[in-house]
C-alpha cells in the first residue's frame, strides 16, 4: 500500500494547486488522476503552425488574481482577446444591427436579470427555469438571442437550470458584464502558452507525486484517516481532497456511505454540454475585411465564434457550440462536422474559412474522466442542496471550481478552491 499525509484525488487546477499548496508547507501529498494527462477541463494541443491551441477553458479575466499570478511564475504572458472590428449578430444571412428591437429586447431583458442577480434569493426562483424566463420576452428574435447567449454563458440547455442558480453564477463572477465581457471581463486574455500547458507546468513542479491513469474507486474512511483504493493499488493517507466535479465523484464508492446530504448534492447536479473547435489558418483574414471575427448566430451549426489569435501569429477561430446544438453536431462524422462549421464561417469571414491550416475538435460530453463542461450546476429546485458543498465529511475536503464562492465554474475559482482546502488540511493536521 502506498503511503501519504494528504491524498488528492484529480489533477486538475484544483487538485494541482492543493498539492502545490500543501508541498510548501512540508505536507507529503499523492495526486491520482484517472485521465492519462493533467489538466481535466484544460486541455492544450499544437497546431499544424506550431502554436498552442486550447481545446478546453481558455480565458483569463480581468480580475483572475491566482491565475495570473500563477501565469508569471511559470513564465507566461497573458495577452488580450482581439475584439477590433465588426462584430456580426446574424439571422441567418440577415445582419441585425445594435440598436433594432430584437438587440434592445435583449438587452432589457439582460439588465432585468443584472438586477435579479443582485437582490434575488427566493426560493420560488429556483423552481423556474431559464428556458421559462427566457420565453417570458416579448419577440421571438429577442428570445433566440438570449437563449444563444445564456447557453454559451452557461454550457447548457437552459431548460436544465434554474433562475436562481444563473443569478448566483451571475453574483459569483461579479456581474452579468464581466461574465459576458471580453475587456474588463472573464473574457479578457489567452495564456500564451494555453492552459493546459500552464497546468503541465504545475505538474512537472510536483513530480512524481502526480499518479496518472489511477482512478479512486472506493474511500473507506477509518479510526486513522481513509484508504482509497484504485487499480494500481490501495493508497492510505490522514485526508483525502477530492476535486472532481460531483457528477463524476459521484462514481466513487464510500465506506461507510456519504451523509444524506452529500450524496443529494451528487445526485442533483448535471455537467453542462459542449463542444469546441478550433480552426487555425495562416493569417486572421477576416480583419483585412474589417471583422472582429466574433460571430453570434441565432440559426445554424455555429452559435458563437471568437478571434483566439495569438498576437502576430497565426489565425485561430475559436467555436463554442453547447447544449442540444452540441448534440446535433454528434450526429455528423467527423469529416461532415468539420465541413459544416467551416462552410458556415465561409458565408460570413470570407471563402478563405474553407481551408484552414489545422482543425481540432474537442466534445467534451464525451470525455469519460470530465463528462462535460464548463461546470456542474444543480438541478431545479436543489440549489440548496450545494450550498455547503465545500464542508468537509470527516477526513474527505472538497475542492474543485464548483466549491468556489467567487469565480465559480473558471479557472480562477478552481484554483482557489484547491488552495482553500489546503488551508482546511493543514488545520486539521495541526
Amino acid at each position: 500500500m502506498d503511503r501519504t499525509t494528504v491524498a488528492i484525488i484529480g489533477a486538475g487546477f484544483a487538485g494541482l494547486a492543493a498539492a502545490r499548496a500543501l508541498r510548501s508547507r512540508g505536507v507529503a501529498v499523492l495526486v491520482l488522476e484517472a485521465a492519462d494527462r493533467v489538466g481535466g477541463r484544460a486541455l492544450t494541443v499544437r497546431s499544424a503552425a506550431g502554436t498552442p491551441v486550447d481545446l478546453g477553458g481558455q480565458w483569463i479575466g480581468h480580475d483572475h488574481a491566482r491565475m495570473t499570478a500563477l501565469a508569471t511564475e511559470f513564465g507566461m504572458t497573458l495577452f488580450p482577446t482581439h475584439t477590433d472590428g465588426t462584430t456580426l449578430i446574424l439571422d441567418g444571412d440577415r445582419r441585425l444591427r445594435l440598436m433594432p428591437l430584437t438587440v434592445a429586447a435583449a438587452g432589457l431583458a439582460l439588465i432585468r436579470l443584472e438586477l435579479m442577480a443582485r437582490t434575488a434569493t427566493g426560493a420560488s426562483l429556483d423552481r423556474v427555469t431559464v428556458a421559462d424566463w427566457v420565453n417570458r420576452v416579448p419577440g421571438r428574435r429577442a428570445r433566440r438571442l438570449l437563449d444563444v447567449i445564456l447557453s454559451e454563458a452557461l454550457a447548457i440547455d437552459l431548460d436544465q437550470v434554474s433562475v436562481l442558480a444563473l443569478t448566483t453564477g451571475i453574483r459569483s463572477a461579479g456581474g452579468l458584464r464581466v461574465m459576458l465581457g471580453i475587456a474588463g471581463g472573464a473574457q479578457q486574455s489567452l495564456l500564451s502558452g494555453g492552459a493546459g500547458a500552464l497546468a503541465s507546468a504545475l505538474a512537472a513542479d510536483i513530480g512524481t507525486a502526480v499518479h496518472l491513469s489511477r482512478p479512486a474507486t472506493v474511500i473507506t474512511r477509518t479510526a486513522g484517516g481513509v484508504r482509497i483504493d484504485t487499480p494500481a493499488g490501495p493508497v492510505g493517507a490522514a485526508r483525502v481532497i477530492v476535486t472532481a466535479p460531483a457528477p463524476i465523484a459521484a462514481r466513487i464508492r464510500h465506506n461507510p456511505p456519504l451523509p444524506a446530504e452529500r450524496q443529494l448534492a451528487q445526485r442533483h447536479t448535471v455537467m453542462g454540454t459542449i463542444y469546441k473547435a478550433v480552426a487555425v489558418y495562416d493569417v486572421p483574414f477576416w480583419r483585412d475585411r474589417g471583422l472582429s471575427g466574433e460571430i453570434v448566430a441565432l440559426d445554424g451549426p455555429v452559435p458563437a465564434v471568437f478571434d483566439i489569435s495569438p498576437p502576430g501569429g497565426p489565425g485561430h477561430l475559436g467555436v463554442l457550440v453547447p447544449g442540444r446544438a452540441a448534440r446535433e453536431l454528434d450526429r455528423l462524422t467527423p469529416p461532415a462536422r468539420r465541413d459544416a462549421i467551416l462552410h458556415t464561417l465561409a458565408r460570413h469571414l470570407g471563402p478563405q474559412a474553407t481551408n484552414p491550416r489545422s482543425w481540432h475538435e474537442k466534445s467534451w460530453h464525451h470525455d469519460p474522466h470530465i463528462g462535460g463542461g464548463y461546470s456542474a450546476l444543480p438541478t431545479p429546485g436543489f440549489l440548496a442542496a450545494i450550498t455547503d458543498a465545500a464542508a468537509p465529511t470527516g477526513p474527505i475536503h472538497w475542492a474543485g471550481t464548483e466549491t468556489a464562492p467567487r469565480w465559480t465554474g473558471y479557472f480562477e475559482g478552481a484554483v482557489r478552491s484547491g488552495e482553500r482546502a489546503a488551508r482546511e488540511v493543514i488545520a486539521a493536521l495541526a
